[in-house]
């Protein structure tokens, strides 16, 4: 039997270090966000390329390039939201007072461009990886969409953990489109489906005279289901995990633009000892 160790801590590796780069760089200020994303959007489009290759390759480096490939284009489309440039066509607040369906709406409004986005880009990857036989890469994709859109519901609906920090400041409005509550109806309807989903992956694993390559692209699409329950569960437990990825969350405290830095006074007054400091 193959061991687990080997791809899950691959997939480990990439899902934490790829996460925690893309919040570092839409934490960076502004201005460097068209080299960041222009740059990150070259090695989405070769990654797009080489996945439609690596779709076609059935050996274990195969398995493991067209899942790095999915990440990289998954991740494409996070920091394109997080930077500000693939939202949708509100940009404000929810309305004051703003209840269901209105309430809906307008949330929608503020992410559709990025789901369409999404929509679109997973129409290509099953375009590239129809009739293949390396699937990889296409699941991993559709596994982090499927899970994001389930965290994104959750959030609208209310869970513990709304995640503040990972949001940049020109995207601080989507909190106004949150609810904090300790549970909401559907979280435990993607806890469950997401285990069920996972136990299900485990047990073809586990199926004596199973080819590694076979193997090892179960366990990347195994790790990544759970890391997604995972987060899910961090959702609605009094837990800061933001902790995982604190090092790259120091960009917030980085210099921002000049135009963003207080104003130093006009004429210079000795400040009474109460008035020292920033405040």
């Amino acid at each position: 039997m193959p061991t687990w160790l080997t791809p899950a801590a691959y997939c480990l590796f990439v899902w934490w270090f790829s996460t925690g780069l893309i919040v570092f760089l839409n934490n960076l200020p502004p201005r460097t966000f068209p080299w960041s994303f222009g740059g990150f959007s070259v090695v989405a489009t070769i990654s797009l390329y080489r996945l439609a290759e690596s779709s076609h390759d059935i050996s274990l480096t195969g398995a493991y390039a067209a899942f790095t490939y999915g990440v990289l284009v998954w991740g494409w489309h996070e920091m394109a939201f997080f930077m500000g440039f693939l939202t949708g066509t509100r940009t404000t607040a929810c309305s004051a007072g703003a209840q269901g369906w209105r309430r809906f709406r307008q949330a929608v409004q503020a992410c559709i461009h990025h789901e369409l986005a999404i929509l679109a880009t997973g129409m290509g990857v099953l375009w590239a990886c129809w009739g293949t036989p390396n699937q990889v890469g296409l699941w991993t994709f559709m596994v982090l969409w499927g899970m994001r859109l389930s965290a994104k519901l959750n959030v609208y609906l209310g869970v513990l953990n709304l995640g503040e920090a990972f949001l940049p400041a020109h995207l601080t409005y989507l909190l106004s489109f949150m609810a904090r509550r300790r549970m909401n109806w559907l979280m435990p309807v993607s806890l469950g489906g997401g285990l069920l989903a996972t136990a299900c992956l485990m047990r073809v694993a586990s199926m004596p005279g199973i080819m590694p390559v076979a193997f090892a692209s179960l366990v990347f699409i195994i790790t990544m289901l759970a890391l997604a329950v995972l987060e899910h569960a961090l959702l609605v437990l009094p837990l800061p995990f933001t902790a995982l990825w604190g090092w790259w969350l120091r960009a917030k405290s980085l210099p921002c633009d000049t135009q963003q830095r207080p104003r130093a006074p006009a004429r210079r007054v000795p400040p009474e000892p109460a008035q020292i400091g920033w405040p």
